[in-house]
C-alpha cells in the first residue's frame, strides 16, 4: 500500500509545483520516488508499522521518513540532470507523502473502528465520573477494545467549570455536585446510562455512599474501571464492581517501612495463628521483608496448608517452617521454641467468635487466657526480643466472656511489660519466667473488626446474598469499627517498630509504655451494621427491602451495640505515629496476674465455669456480663 501511494505521490507532487507541466512522466520517475521513500524509511521503521495499531509516533515516524524522501528524491533529480519543477517541489513532494501514508493509515483506522462497531452490538451506555486524565486513558482503551464496544454517553468530573467540554468527543455534562440534575436531564432526553463507571480513585467513603445512594434511586449500577495504566492494546476493559473496603474513606497511613525491614530482615519470627485472618495477612507482609526464618504456628492443618500454598507461590525463595500445635499444650510449644529461638513473636492465636464462647466459655479461657501466658512465658525464657499481642476492642467494657478473656490477656502481657522497663520490679519474675536476663518488649496492639475475617459479618452478608436473602441484623443501632486487614496488620507491624527499635522516639509515648500503655488502632468512625447491609446489597447491583430483605434477629448472648476502643475514663492519646494511639487500662502486677490466672486454669480444667467466670471479675471489674440476651 505505501508503494502504491508513493507511486502516486511523485507525479501529483510534480503537478502541484508545476500545474504547466502535465500529469505523465518517465517511469523511472515514479520509480525513484519509490527508492527514495524505501531507503528513507528504513531508519523510521516504516515497513515495519501496523496500519490498524497507527499512532501518533508513527506519524512522526512518516513525517520524517517523507521529509527524507523529498531531499533524497531531489538530489536524485538534481545529479540526473533532470530539472526540479520548481524551488518548492521538495516541501510540497514531502507534504503529499505525509498526507497519502499519514491519511491512509487513519483512514484505515477509522474504517476498522466502524466495522468493529457495526458487528458488534453496543452492550453498554455508559455515564463516566471522575477526572479528565483517568477519563482520556480509559476512552483511549475503549476505542481497542474489541470484544465489546462502550458507548460513552457523556463525562462527570469533579472540576465546575468543565460543562461542554469534550474528550475525545465525549461531552462533559457537568461535576459531581451535580449528578442528579444530569441524571433528571438525561432521563428527559431517553438517554439514561446503563451504568455509572468511575475512574481514578477520588470516589470513596461518604461521597461514594452518596453516589449509590442516588445509582439506587434511578436503579443504575455504579461499577469502577480496571488499572487503566496496565492496559494494553490487546487487553479487555473488564469493568470491575465497587469493593466494599472503598466505602470506608480510610486515608492511607504512612508506615515505617525501613523500620519494619531493619526489624524482620534476617530475623526468626514466629507467628501463633498463622492461618487467621490477622496471622495470614500478618506471615503475607513479613514474607515480603525477607526474614531468616519465618515460623507459622496454627492448630487448623487445612488454614495452614493453605497459606503455606500461598507463600510458597508468591516467595518461593522464603524459609519457612510449619509447626501445627494447640499454643495450650505448654511443653510443644516449650519444645518449638527451644527449638527456633524466635526474635519476635505475633501472637494473633485466639478463639474470637462471641456467641460461640458464651456456649463455651471454658475453652475461650483456655485458649486466649492460658494460651497466651504460655506463647508469652516461652517467649520470655528464650530470650525473644519482642512479643507482639493483637487484642480487640471487645476488651474495652468487655460484656461478653470473648472479651473479657482478650482484657486478661492484655493485662498479663502489660504485666510482662512493665517488668522489662522497670529493672526494680525483676523480683516478681521468680518462680514465673526462668531467665535471668529478662528484657523482653511485650507490645499489645488493640484493635476493632477487619473486613472479611473469618466468622465476621462480611463474609455472612456475602453467603446471604449469594442464596438470596434474607439479610440478618442483630439490632438496627448496632455500630462496629471496620478496617482492611492489610491496613490492620501494617499498622500492628508498625507498632511494633515504634516498640522496639523506635524506643527513645518520643518522650511522651515513651512514658506510656513504660506505665502499661497499649497501641490503639486509629479505627475511625465506627459504622452501622444496618448500613452496611445496605450498601452491600447496593454493590450487588440490587435494592434493600425490595430485591432483597433485611430481617433484625436481636442482640446475642454477650453482645454490645457500641464497641469502644478506650474506658471512659481514658482520654485517647495520639502518639508521634499516624494511625496508632495509645490506652492506658489499669493493670496488675505480675504476680497477682499470674496467681489470678493459674486459679482460672485450674477451674477450667476442672469445668468449674462459674468459678472461672468469678475469678475473671476480680481481674476485670468493669466486666459486665450480658449473657441472658436473646
Amino acid at each position: 500500500m505505501d508503494v502504491i501511494l508513493v507511486a502516486f505521490a511523485a507525479p501529483l507532487a510534480r503537478w502541484l509545483s508545476d500545474p504547466q507541466g502535465g500529469w505523465l512522466h518517465p517511469l523511472w520517475f515514479l520509480a525513484g520516488g519509490i527508492v527514495s521513500l524505501l531507503v528513507s524509511g528504513l531508519p523510521f521503521r516504516v515497513p515495519q508499522q501496523y496500519w490498524r495499531f497507527s499512532g501518533l509516533a508513527d506519524l512522526l515516524s512518516i513525517a520524517g521518513a517523507s521529509i527524507a524522501s523529498a531531499f533524497l528524491f531531489t538530489l536524485g533529480l538534481w545529479l540526473t540532470g533532470y530539472p526540479i519543477p520548481s524551488i518548492t517541489f521538495p516541501i510540497i513532494y514531502a507534504l503529499v507523502l505525509l498526507v497519502l501514508m499519514g491519511g491512509g493509515r487513519v483512514a484505515y483506522r477509522l474504517i476498522f473502528s466502524e466495522i468493529r462497531k457495526d458487528n458488534h452490538a453496543v452492550k453498554q451506555r455508559i455515564l463516566l465520573l471522575g477526572n479528565e486524565v483517568d477519563a482520556d486513558l480509559f476512552l483511549r482503551a475503549t476505542k481497542r477494545e474489541i470484544s465489546h464496544p462502550l458507548q460513552i454517553i457523556g463525562l462527570v468530573c469533579h472540576e465546575q467549570n468543565r460543562k461542554g467540554y469534550r474528550i475525545h468527543n465525549a461531552p462533559v455534562l457537568g461535576s459531581i455536585k451535580e449528578i442528579e440534575s444530569i441524571l433528571i436531564d438525561l432521563e428527559d432526553r431517553n438517554n439514561l446510562p446503563s451504568e455509572l463507571v468511575i475512574t481514578g480513585l477520588e470516589f470513596r467513603g461518604e461521597q461514594l455512599r452518596q453516589l449509590l445512594s442516588i445509582a439506587e434511586v434511578w436503579k443504575i449500577p455504579v461499577k469502577r474501571t480496571p488499572n487503566l495504566t496496565s492496559l494494553t492494546p490487546a487487553s479487555v476493559i473488564d469493568l470491575q464492581p465497587i469493593a466494599l473496603e472503598e466505602l470506608l474513606n480510610r486515608p492511607q497511613v504512612p508506615l515505617d517501612h525501613e523500620g519494619m525491614e531493619q526489624m524482620i530482615r534476617d530475623k526468626v519470627i514466629l507467628v501463633t495463628g498463622a492461618g487467621g485472618s490477622i496471622g495470614s495477612e500478618l506471615v503475607r507482609q513479613i514474607s515480603a521483608l525477607s526474614p531468616k526464618l519465618l515460623i507459622l504456628l496454627d492448630h487448623s492443618e487445612y488454614a495452614l496448608w493453605k497459606i503455606n500454598v500461598e507463600l510458597t507461590e508468591r516467595f518461593p525463595k522464603g524459609a519457612r517452617q510449619i509447626v501445627l500445635a494447640s499454643i495450650r499444650d505448654r511443653a510443644r510449644i516449650s519444645s518449638i521454641f527451644n527449638a527456633y529461638k524466635p526474635e519476635l513473636v505475633f501472637h494473633a492465636a485466639a478463639l474470637k467468635h462471641v456467641p460461640m464462647m458464651e456456649a463455651n466459655p471454658t475453652e475461650g479461657f483456655l485458649t486466649n487466657i492460658v494460651g497466651t501466658r504460655i506463647i508469652a512465658n516461652a517467649a520470655a525464657e528464650n530470650k525473644a526480643r519482642t512479643l507482639v499481642m493483637i487484642s480487640t476492642d471487645k476488651a474495652v467494657n468487655p460484656s461478653s466472656l470473648m472479651g473479657a478473656s482478650k482484657r486478661v490477656a492484655e493485662m498479663y502481657c502489660q504485666a510482662l511489660d512493665i517488668v522489662a522497663h522497670n529493672p526494680d520490679q525483676q523480683h516478681l519474675l521468680q518462680g514465673i519466667i526462668h531467665n535471668s536476663d529478662y528484657k523482653m518488649r511485650c507490645v499489645t496492639v488493640r484493635f476493632g473488626n477487619v473486613l472479611g475475617s473469618t466468622g465476621s459479618v462480611v463474609p455472612l452478608f456475602q453467603r446471604q446474598l449469594k442464596h438470596g436473602g434474607p439479610l440478618t441484623v442483630t439490632h438496627p443501632d448496632m455500630k462496629r469499627y471496620f478496617m482492611t486487614v492489610s491496613e490492620a496488620v501494617g499498622l500492628v507491624l508498625q507498632a511494633s517498630v515504634r516498640a522496639t527499635i523506635r524506643i527513645g522516639d518520643g518522650k511522651e509515648t515513651d512514658e506510656l509504655l513504660r506505665n502499661g500503655g497499649i497501641f490503639v488502632l486509629d479505627m475511625g468512625k465506627p459504622v452501622k451494621i444496618l448500613d452496611l447491609a445496605k450498601q452491600m446489597i447496593r454493590l450487588a447491583g440490587l435494592k434493600p427491602d425490595e430485591d432483597i430483605a433485611i430481617q433484625f434477629t436481636g442482640l446475642r448472648p454477650g453482645e454490645k451495640l457500641f464497641e469502644e476502643l478506650f474506658y471512659g475514663r481514658e482520654a485517647p492519646i495520639p502518639t508521634d505515629n499516624v494511625g496508632l494511639m495509645i490506652a492506658t487500662p489499669h493493670f496488675v502486677n505480675l504476680r497477682e496476674v499470674s496467681y489470678l490466672i493459674d486459679t482460672i486454669e485450674t477451674a477450667c480444667l476442672n469445668n468449674d465455669v462459674e468459678l472461672a467466670i468469678n475469678i475473671l471479675k476480680i481481674l476485670v471489674p468493669e466486666f459486665s456480663h450480658k449473657s441472658n440476651m436473646g
